[in-house]
């Protein structure tokens, strides 16, 4: 198939645009590669996926081919000229959407990004869908919606009360989704991921973070007096689920199906951080904290319904996660 991909130079897309490759479908990549975090970082995902060349269209856009198989457009989901001429010349039969203004805290001061970007970026990307005959649209939300309910999170709990504006534009793209996937029939699935780590991981979310600061010496944050649970989510388990569940659109009778992608494992976060410092050798400063604005003590993903759906469970283990995305770090960084 011919799959456009969004967000292929951040850390999911990175790591789904090259699964699909690998299995053989033709690749169609946008990102906009924003200064949220290092630009390095997302060219150099981009350069071991094989793009390196550029050329200007119409005077604005990027495009970068490393085979037939993968090409790449740098530009933002705002642009509907961009996204309807990609549409137009790739007619991709699936499209999953993983781009987004990410990050809880980022939010708070400027939400703007995360409107334009998030919601306006992801309605262009509908219409796009809604008029190309899309056969399925996966998007990532978050197990941000369900804000302080109960755990373990369900996806059959409501979700009208999130407590961040990265959430709460999550939460718009489903009912968006929702109201296309009823109006005009588009297939959409909603993905609510769980605390994703990994290789080639952003470097705002904690195991860089801590890697980092343990590494140089400095002094880790650990919020809520570290009294916090995630569950965990190694980047590969992410993947293996996206592609199977692009394989299985819903019907078209159903508008829009929504799944948890996690662990179903909590883990303290203080045996998080024991993790990475058993793997790195080293003992970490910590600085205690209270909770910060945004953020929940427990995250925990009820999974019984993505199982069923796709006859897989997210399950690697926090201390093989962590060992290899310190492997990375140490060969990216080049440190012995």
């Amino acid at each position: 198939m011919t799959i456009l991909v969004t967000g292929t130079a951040g850390f999911i897309g990175f790591h789904v645009a090259n699964r699909l490759l690998n299995d053989g479908h033709d690749v169609v990549g946008i990102d906009s590669i924003n200064d949220y975090y290092d630009t390095d970082l997302k060219y150099e995902r981009l350069r071991h996926a094989g793009i390196d060349k550029e050329r200007t269209i119409d005077g604005q856009h990027t495009v970068s081919n490393k085979t037939s198989s993968y090409s790449f457009y740098k530009g933002m989901l705002e642009d509907k000229n961009l996204l309807e001429k990609i549409f137009g010349d790739y007619s991709p039969q699936v499209v999953i959407n993983l781009a987004a203004q990410a990050g809880v805290r980022h939010s708070l001061n400027h939400p703007d990004a995360y409107i334009s970007s998030n919601i306006t970026g992801f309605m262009n990307l509908l219409e796009c869908c809604r008029h190309s005959n899309v056969q399925h649209l996966v998007y990532a939300s978050t197990s941000g919606v369900y804000g302080l309910n109960d755990v373990p999170y369900s996806t059959s709990q409501k979700t009208d009360e999130p407590i961040s504006i990265y959430a709460v534009t999550k939460k718009t793209n489903e009912l968006m989704a929702h109201a296309y996937s009823y109006l005009f029939k588009l297939p959409t699935t909603g993905l609510r991921f769980f605390s994703v780590y990994g290789p080639w991981g952003r470097p705002d979310m904690a195991l860089f973070l801590f890697t980092k600061k343990i590494l140089a010496g400095e002094a880790i944050q650990v919020f809520n007096e570290g009294n916090m649970m995630r569950d965990f989510t190694y980047i590969d388990d992410i993947v293996e689920s996206v592609s199977r569940v692009m394989h299985k659109p819903p019907e078209t009778s159903v508008p829009g199906k929504i799944y948890n992608i996690g662990n179903n494992a909590p883990v303290k976060l203080l045996e998080f951080i024991d993790a990475i410092e058993n793997e790195l050798g080293r003992r970490a400063q910590k600085e205690f904290l209270p909770l910060q604005p945004g953020d929940v003590p427990v995250t925990y993903a009820h999974v019984d319904d993505l199982v069923k759906h796709i006859g897989f469970k997210p399950s690697t283990p926090v201390a093989g996660g962590v060992k290899k995305f310190i492997d990375w770090y140490k060969w990216y960084y080049k440190i012995d």
